[in-house]
């Protein structure tokens, strides 16, 4: 029922392997509920309730997120022993993935799992590469003060983002929690028009940094090609929860 012209209850119980009474009966109902929408057609659509799932589901660039990212965030937890994160920002905030163990597998994505991107390393590699109206409105937002150590001043943190640009990586120190350290470099795929990220936790910034920037880059270039590949609509589907029949 995703085209826009909506379905009929032949198409419905057709797609579904459904009775047609059975269909005409849960139909009758959804539409009562307002669930679905009947045209003058006698087609159904989305209701609001659907459309406001619709609207909150990730974007295309998240669709196939954790998939690609899992054998570059396996090999990068191999290479550095330390907790791997891949984000992307969506509104103000990052959402993630995550590699904390080694016999654990990477998470999954959640609508629960947010990061704010000014106290994060993963935050600021993305914002630092961020279309300007993404930054604007992240400095025009509270930059709320989680640590002593957190940026809460939108002209310093802009002053940084100028840094993690011209450097490539970005850094945090205890800025969200006050045992937490991290590094992390931007993952630009320019053919997609998206940016991801690539974090990797470290307990001492002084002598952790020249120990993972080389593996942080590589994996960095890693998946910037995994994400550059097209999406095929049935492993776009697939990501997304529906069904490519």
């Amino acid at each position: 029922m995703a085209e826009e012209g909506g379905c009929t209850l032949t198409q419905i119980a057709a797609r579904s392997g459904l009775p047609l009474s059975t269909v005409h009966r849960l139909v009758t109902e959804l539409a009562g509920w307002q669930v679905l929408v009947r045209d003058e057609d006698g087609r159904y659509g989305a209701g609001p309730p659907l459309a406001a799932v619709a609207s909150a589901r990730p974007p295309a660039p998240l669709l196939d997120l954790r998939e690609r990212a899992v054998p570059v965030m396996e090999e990068l937890f191999r290479a550095t022993a330390s907790p791997v994160r891949v984000g992307v920002l969506e509104g103000t905030a990052v959402s993630y993935v995550e590699k904390t163990s080694r016999h654990r597998p990477v998470t999954r994505l959640s609508p629960a799992a947010r990061l704010p991107a000014h106290a994060t390393a993963l935050g600021k590699a993305l914002l630092a590469v961020a279309p300007t109206r993404t930054l604007e409105a992240v400095l025009r937002s509270e930059l709320r003060r989680y640590t002593p150590g957190t940026i809460t001043r939108p002209e310093r943190l802009r002053w940084l983002l100028r840094t993690v640009r011209m450097s490539g990586l970005a850094l945090c120190d205890r800025e969200l929690d006050p045992t937490g350290r991290a590094v992390a470099a931007p993952v630009v795929v320019p053919s997609r028009s998206g940016t991801a990220a690539i974090e990797v936790a470290v307990s001492d910034l002084g002598r952790d940094v020249p120990s993972v920037r080389t593996p942080l880059a590589l994996a960095a270039a890693w998946l910037s090609r995994e994400l550059a590949v097209p999406v095929e609509p049935a492993a776009r589907l697939s990501a997304a929860g529906g069904d490519p029949a």
